[in-house]
């Protein structure tokens, strides 16, 4: 099932509008009333065999218990426009078993490393009960973990923790559903959200850690944003854009954003808006970045969309550029990527593939009979932004 959506813009004023057009993809359907596959990101990576690149995506089983995850799957494709693999249960990937608790990794993100060339896997170690509720029963049970996937060899590491500094207020630590960055020396920034556990306000900031090929290591970290609205700051996703950096950050009220010189110290934070100064209607969810040399550009969901009927708004999936000068999204850039259908989309990615094309990537949740009657089928979205693309009339 694919759908073409052909975007036009003509410049108005000193900020320039880009063209693009989008084609979206329907990997798979699947909606067992066992498990949804959520959290599909992707990455792109030089084929050692030295034809055309190759796309990895990670995905987890949600198994219909709130925040409950299986250990991590993989797919692949030549880039950008291969078959699929079938999703593949990676087993150094898996959940290990500790006693009457499953520590398994979710939220991942997963990225390329050009210095080692290495892919890495990022995201949130978490301890489950059998029933699949999240503990927090020893200390630092909420940490960040990774994987190192190796093209030449194709085999991955198990998974590793990254180590934080002493301290209580790194009891919980995340660098999950964020997009992250890697420095031209090799080094990475990591959006992280924190604090001394799961029940008191979470914090937020940007570490720096390097990476050998092998083994990330803290480094040191930037401006500590907090914010005292219900549970504060979570899953932060940065990029850089023409030299500055630029950070957006979710609360359950509101999504958040700032910008940077370096990286690392930021501009307080604020709310996110229209460039008519009214508020974006993004909240309780996740926003990410797409980032060209030509321009920036965020997706969200948002209120407002005749979408009362989506928990938390989580659909349909929007895209519009920013105005980096003024931190707002440009209102008259805003399209539906993907459109609802029932289902929300609360956990996605987002990312370059190749210098021509992103992609935005979802799973469809689909939590009722309601939503199944809306058309809803547990759908497996690939959202490929063309920017150099030729017009096609329709939506997606």
């Amino acid at each position: 099932m694919v759908g073409y959506l052909a975007i036009f813009f003509f410049a108005q004023s000193p900020f320039r509008e880009v063209p693009y057009a989008v084609k979206l993809e329907t990997i798979m359907e699947h909606d067992d009333g066992k498990f949804l596959w959520y959290h599909p990101r992707a990455a792109s990576f030089p084929n050692p065999d030295g034809n055309s690149p190759r796309v990895l995506m990670t995905l987890q089983k949600h198994l219909r218990t709130s925040d409950h995850y299986s250990g991590l799957f993989t797919m692949e494709r030549a880039a950008p426009g291969g078959e699929w693999s079938p999703p593949a249960e990676r087993p150094e990937l898996a959940w290990r078993s500790v006693g009457e608790v499953d520590v398994a990794v979710a939220d991942v993100t997963p990225g390329w490393h050009p210095q080692t060339k290495k892919l890495l896997a990022i995201g949130a170690e978490v301890r489950y009960s059998r029933a699949g509720k999240q503990l927090e029963d020893v200390p630092r049970s909420n940490q960040t973990a990774y994987a190192v996937y190796d093209p030449a060899k194709r085999t991955w590491s198990g998974w590793k923790r990254l180590e934080m500094p002493p301290g209580s207020e790194f009891n919980f630590a995340r660098s999950a559903c964020s997009q992250w960055l890697v420095r031209p020396d090799g080094k990475l920034l990591l959006p992280f959200y924190f604090g001394p556990s799961q029940t008191e306000r979470f914090r937020a900031t940007v570490v720096e850690a390097s990476f050998d090929g092998e083994t990330i290591k803290h480094l040191r970290q930037g401006t500590e944003f907090r914010l005292e609205v219900v549970r504060g700051l979570a899953e932060p996703s940065i990029a850089e854009h023409r030299g500055r950096w630029f950070l957006t950050v979710r609360n359950d009220l509101a999504g958040y954003v700032s910008s940077s010189a370096d990286g690392l110290a930021f501009a307080p934070l604020r709310k996110w808006t229209f460039d008519d100064g009214k508020d974006l209607g993004s909240y309780n969810t996740q926003q990410h970045w797409l980032s060209r040399p030509d321009g920036l550009f965020l997706i969200y969901t948002r209120r407002g969309a005749n979408n009362d009927h989506i928990i938390r708004h989580r659909a349909p999936l929007f895209i519009a550029q920013v105005d980096p000068e003024k931190f707002r999204v440009v209102r008259r850039t805003e399209r539906i990527l993907i459109p609802e259908r029932g289902g929300e989309f609360g956990n996605f990615g987002a990312g370059p593939i190749d210098e021509n094309e992103s992609w935005v990537t979802v799973g469809e949740g689909v939590w009722s009979d309601s939503d199944r009657k809306r058309g809803a089928r547990g759908a497996l979205y690939v959202a490929r932004i063309l920017w150099n693309a030729p017009a096609a009339k329709g939506g997606p």
